[in-house]
């Protein structure tokens, strides 16, 4: 130790004294990181460095995110930050936050402010570096995501109240119970993550709309007396993987209504916006050999939608849906027309959440009830 000190004595990375602020920073951390790793020096004689040349140059050039993690190629990272917890999820549930909330409803994250959104999601810890505000972190990512094209949706600071429903300061840790349950989100370094926001805390919620799916981005960032912290949680909308959802057949039909007194079936098709039947409706042969195999039985068809469009003409649409599968039983297959009614259901029933394709086409659907 005492040789590469007395080698390195004297001789700190000259100081870029010439250039603007930021790219002197830069251009510092550059030279610490290869004075460091042309001279070999171990911890020992890295802290003394530090003291002769700065500790958070040194600490920028030692600087190591956790392995396998990697910045989102959309959102990117403040300058400085370490990744110290990444989790990526390939189809998942997760709640953000789109306005104002009220922290009694925290617990379970539901109410106003709170949304829940499906996609693909990662999350990312973000240590972040020394004598930068969170005001400053957050100025950053606006600018960056804007001159990507997305949209800011909502922006918040506990300090200021806009982060509550009452509009008035409160705890700072509420916000960072707003992310999740701290019992099951993975800790930050080594504590939970909501105890990172003793001090303070801002939000950011961006949105990005593309083809293939919308991209929802959303910034919590922590204020305490160990240092700043910034949790990035990306949502990347997408339908699942196609082929999941089972057809049944008129036993599984059968053991179903006898258990629960209803069905719900997916695979029974209709036009855009109206209540023609598609040919490739599978689920009708089924339907029609279930009600063969047990004359007895009679059924009332109820039609589901989406929440897309106004409560009456969804309404209207499943009432006429479910008809027209009636219709096509008694024509069709021969079943007697006093074994069926119809039913319409509208937006009023959903068995999924709205907010993507993949929930809106679960409550798209047709369900065989036993009267």
């Amino acid at each position: 130790m005492h040789m590469r000190l007395a080698a390195a004595r004297g001789r700190c990375p000259p100081r870029a004294s010439t250039k603007p602020d930021s790219d002197r920073a830069r251009h510092q951390e550059l030279l610490m990181k290869i004075f460091i790793a042309r001279r070999g020096l171990g911890t020992a004689a890295t802290a003394a460095l530090a003291a002769m040349c700065g500790a958070w140059l040194v600490a920028a050039a030692q600087a190591a995110d956790v392995e396998g993690s990697q910045d989102h190629p959309l959102v990117g990272r403040y300058e400085g930050a370490e990744i110290v917890g990444y989790t990526v999820t390939d189809f998942d549930e997760v709640t953000i936050l789109d306005g104002p909330f009220d922290p009694a409803d925290v617990s379970n994250r539901t109410g106003l402010g709170f949304k829940a959104v499906e996609g693909r999601s990662i999350l990312i810890y973000y240590t972040l570096p020394a004598r930068r505000s969170t005001l400053d972190v957050q100025r950053n990512y606006e600018d960056s995501l804007k001159a990507k094209g997305f949209s800011i949706l909502f922006a918040c600071a506990t300090s200021k109240g806009t982060c509550f429903q009452s509009q008035e300061p409160d705890a700072a840790y509420h916000l960072g119970n707003a992310i999740g349950d701290p019992l099951t989100l993975p800790k930050l370094v080594d504590d939970y993550v909501h105890n990172w926001f003793e001090q303070g805390g801002r939000y950011l919620l961006a949105r990005l709309d593309r083809p293939e799916g919308a991209v929802l981005v959303g910034l919590y960032l922590g204020e305490s007396s160990r240092g700043n912290v910034a949790v990035l949680r990306v949502v990347e909308t997408k339908e699942m993987d196609t082929g999941k959802i089972v057809f049944l057949n008129a036993s599984q039909m059968d053991q179903a209504i006898a258990d629960t007194g209803s069905v719900s079936l997916y695979g029974i098709l209709f036009d855009l916006d109206k209540d023609t039947l598609r040919p490739d409706s599978k689920p009708l042969d089924e339907i029609a050999k279930l009600l063969q195999d047990k004359p007895e039985l009679k059924l009332k068809i109820v039609g589901h939608t989406d929440n897309q469009g106004t409560a009456d003409y969804n309404l209207d649409l499943s009432r006429r849906r479910a008809a027209s599968v009636v219709t096509a039983l008694t024509g069709q297959y021969a079943i007697a027309g006093e074994r069926l009614s119809s039913e319409g259901a509208g937006l009023t029933q959903p068995v999924a959440p709205n907010d993507t394709e993949e929930g809106r086409a679960k409550n798209r659907r047709v369900e065989l009830v036993a009267p």
